[in-house]
């Protein structure tokens, strides 16, 4: 499979990273409603979405078609003990057919095809960054009206949508260490991602397993660069919210992953790729919106330490149980080791296998 340049992949464009997956661009934005009236009277969630659905086809300067599964918005739990200025539900809008900015007018006579290409991606990210801009600010604040009853209306782009807001978190962490004085050692970088709310399935070995496979993992994510750390494991806890009336999530069916990179040019276009994309399986209808954001130093680091001290303490609470004349026959146990790959030991395992 070739792959095209990151640097070079516009923000409106799909991406396959191969088994069958592919990135595919999308807008997420976070939806908050609050009454706008003294109204007691109990909101209607599909009402709400019939009305926003067609205030975005029929009120914005460029009309947006969205199918009501791209639109969930959810009441919150004890309505009746909630002050009036608190908010009443929130939701999710994700709109996914941005193919009418890709449509560009620029000059294109004397210039080379690279050239050609930068600029193209140049012309659309700033194209589509100034659109989704003029989005929230057309929708933060509007009221809807249903039958006589007023809402109002929140809306806001989540931190791990927001490249430049992520890029900016960690170029200031790195650059005051985190507590408000300047680092003079050497120049430090971030170089580990998080993805959150990945099927767990797409990650598995097929016909073996459906949990997610470290090696399937690590093929997938090598083709954006050299790998240092990985770590895959099931997370049933995202998306969990004790305020909304949302159905607990089934164990095992999502994954966290956890990718540490040994350039900062790879974490950077990586995690760029990622902010703003949903991920996509062949032949499958399902778009999986994860969540993806960057991780300070010492994630792998603390996850070792972490399992020795677990060791530790289990090793001092047997022996505690133990008479004094066995503690001598106790033999500790091997520390495990957090999986560190690269491609060439990628490959070696392959081959032995």
């Amino acid at each position: 499979m070739s792959f095209r340049p990151l640097k070079s992949l516009p923000p409106t464009e799909t991406l396959e990273i191969g088994s069958g997956l592919s990135l595919v661009p999308r807008v997420k934005l976070l939806l908050t409603i609050y009454r706008s009236d003294p109204s007691v009277k109990p909101i209607d969630e599909w009402q709400l979405k019939r009305a926003l659905i067609d205030f975005l086809k029929n009120s914005l300067s460029v009309s947006l078609t969205v199918p009501e599964e791209d639109l969930d918005i959810r009441r919150f739990k004890d309505l009746k003990k909630r002050k009036r200025e608190d908010p009443v539900a929130s939701g999710t809008l994700y709109v996914r057919d941005l193919g009418f900015l890709s449509k560009t007018s620029k000059n294109k006579q004397n210039l080379t095809y690279e050239d050609d290409e930068e600029e193209n991606v140049e012309v659309l990210e700033k194209k589509f960054f100034d659109w989704k801009r003029s989005l929230v600010d057309r929708l933060d604040g509007i009221e809807l009206n249903l039958e006589g009853v007023k809402f109002r209306l929140n809306v806001s782009i989540p931190p791990c949508d927001d490249f430049e807001g992520l890029k900016k978190a960690w170029e200031d962490f790195y650059a005051f260490n985190n507590r408000g004085s300047y680092s003079r050692g050497g120049r430090q970088q971030p170089d580990t991602i998080i993805l959150r709310g990945v099927p767990s399935r797409w990650f598995a070995e097929p016909r073996v397993s459906s949990k997610p496979s470290m090696l399937v993992t690590h093929t997938i994510f090598s083709v954006f660069g050299r790998i240092r750390h990985l770590n895959v494991a099931e997370d049933n806890d995202l998306g969990k919210n004790s305020d909304e009336e949302s159905e607990d999530l089934v164990s095992g069916l999502q994954c966290k992953i956890v990718v540490q990179f040994e350039k900062y040019e790879d974490f950077h276009n990586t995690l760029k790729v990622f902010c703003g994309r949903s991920i996509q399986k062949q032949g499958s209808r399902l778009k999986a919106d994860y969540e993806a954001t960057w991780v300070k130093d010492g994630f792998f680091r603390n996850a070792q330490q972490r399992v020795i001290n677990s060791q530790i303490q289990e090793k001092n609470g047997r022996l505690q149980a133990m008479p004094a004349g066995h503690y001598e026959s106790v033999a500790p146990k091997p520390q495990p080791q957090i999986a560190r790959f690269s491609s060439e030991s990628a490959r070696l395992k392959r081959f032995k296998e």
